[in-house]
Formats: structure tokens, sequence, C-alpha cells
């Protein structure tokens, strides 16, 4: 099997070394395998997202030794694309309007952060049809009817992780417990759902191997069903260890974490970076 693998940072900030070890890992693995190594930037984030980042980001990439196949897909420039088809998703009866707060709606939408679970929705508005959807309402999931739609498949996927190798079932039952009717959409303000976008932009890019931290592991359950719900094919999942300080907090998110531009400038090398997040030179 083809192996096309792929980076996808959001360009909301500077690459730090948790970035750059998840490049670095997805990179190697792809050249390894003689396979494909992408860059998408998950750019759907319009208030956060800045060129001056996109920029910098493949600035540190090509600083770091990495080089990637084809051109940038920037999800931004897709979000019609997204919401057209979610109209399949329409025309099967499994989504429904919601009018719950902007804050709140915008917080489901985000990119998942390390030990932020689902906020499982209680339901408010899931007695609502369609034909009820007003201007700024959100599209959500219904999860129960999305699931017995899947009756009788084998929802699954295969993990090559360290921490959870093997293969995994998606239990209907624990899905409604910790996942529940997610938001996909906000339908006229250009937002989409990052795991939804992603799923999308997978298939289209012929991902075999997602490479992503450990975080978003019980994220992948949604990915799976909604990849079945469209059709999609279903990649092999690796979900690597995250870096973290001596106190254990993930340097990627911690607020004075240096940036691999700061690394650069006061005289590092590609190799000391790989030695710092413990991987070996190519």
């Amino acid at each position: 099997m083809a192996f096309v693998t792929r980076f996808a940072p959001s360009p909301t900030g500077p690459l730090h070394l948790g970035h750059a070890y998840s490049a670095i890992l997805a990179h190697d693995m792809a050249r390894a395998a003689g396979g494909r190594f992408l860059l998408r930037m998950e750019d759907t984030d319009l208030e956060r997202c800045r060129p001056e980042w996109d920029a910098l980001i493949q600035e540190d990439l090509r600083w770091l030794g990495l080089a990637w196949d084809g051109p940038i897909l920037r999800q931004a420039e897709h979000i019609a694309s997204y919401n057209t088809r979610l109209e399949t998703l329409e025309t099967k009866g499994l989504l429904y309007p919601c009018s719950c707060t902007r804050s709140d709606i915008r917080a489901a939408l985000a990119a998942p952060q390390e030990g932020v679970a689902f906020n499982v929705y209680p339901g408010t508005c899931r007695h609502r049809p369609m034909e009820s959807r007003k201007s700024g309402d959100a599209l959500r999931l219904n999860l129960a009817a999305a699931l017995e739609s899947l009756a009788g498949v084998d929802l699954c996927f295969t993990e090559t992780g360290p921490a959870h190798s093997g293969l995994h079932r998606v239990d209907p039952d624990q899905a409604m417990r910790q996942i529940g009717d997610v938001v996909l959409s906000r339908k006229g303000e250009d937002i989409v759902a990052y795991f939804l976008a992603s799923s999308f932009d997978d298939a289209d890019q012929g991902i075999t191997h997602v490479i992503r931290g450990e975080d978003l592991f019980d994220f992948t359950p949604v990915q799976v069903i909604l990849q079945h719900l469209f059709g999609l094919p279903t990649p092999v999942y690796h979900h690597h260890r995250l870096i973290r300080d001596d106190h254990g907090k993930r340097l990627a998110k911690r607020d004075d974490a240096r940036a691999i531009r700061k690394y650069r400038e006061d005289g590092a090398t590609p190799a000391d970076i790989r030695r710092m997040v413990g991987l070996p030179s190519p």
C-alpha cells in the first residue's frame, strides 16, 4: 500500500518543539516508506490565523530539512465545498439546526486541545427540523440517527502508535456517552468543524496514514463515524507521544515555550532540534 501522510498545523502562531517533533516524525516515516509527505494549513479559524504565521511555518520546516510534496492545501479555500458536502447528511435526515450560544458553538468547532474532552450536547435543539433553520444556526449531527444508519457496519480503525497499537472498534453506546451530537458547521459564517474538514481533506488528498499527537486519539471515533457516513476511506492512525517539559506540561502549549524561530536565532541546528525531541539525524 502506498504511504501518504501530512503535517497539518494551524497558522495561529510559530512552531514549537512539539510541532517540530510531529512534522519530523511524519516526514521521516513517509520517506522511509518511499511515500509522500504533504503540508496542509488548517486555517479555518479566520480570526486567529495569519499569513505571516503561514509563511514562518514554511520557513521553519525548510530549515528543519523537511520538504513536502505538491502544493500546500489551505482549508480556508475549501469551506464552501465542505458545506456543500454536508448536504449529504441533510438529505439523510442526520442534521438538525442548533441555536445555542455562539461561544459554546465556537468552542465546539475549535481544534481539540489536550485535556479537553467532548462536551456532550444535551440535545436541546434535537427536536428541530431543518426547515426551522435560522440565520446563524449551527448544524449538529444527530449521532443516534447516524449510528442507526450505520447499523451492521464495522466501525473500526487501525492504530500503530505506541500507546494504543492495534485494531479499535467504535462502540455505539460509548460514542453516545462521550461524543454526542457534535457541531459540524455554522453556515453563512465560513466555519466548519476541525474533525470534519480534516476527514474530507484526508480522503481528497489520498492520505493513507494520519500521524498526530496522542491527545487526539479520543477524537478518532467521531472521524471514523463521519468517514463511513460520507463513504470515505479510513486511514491508518499513528498517535505519537507528546513533547513535554520537566513538569509534564506539553511544550507546544506552554505560554513561554520557545519557538523554533528562537532556537534558530540562538544558533541551534536542525540536528539539535532532532536531539531535543529524541529523534535520530536523517
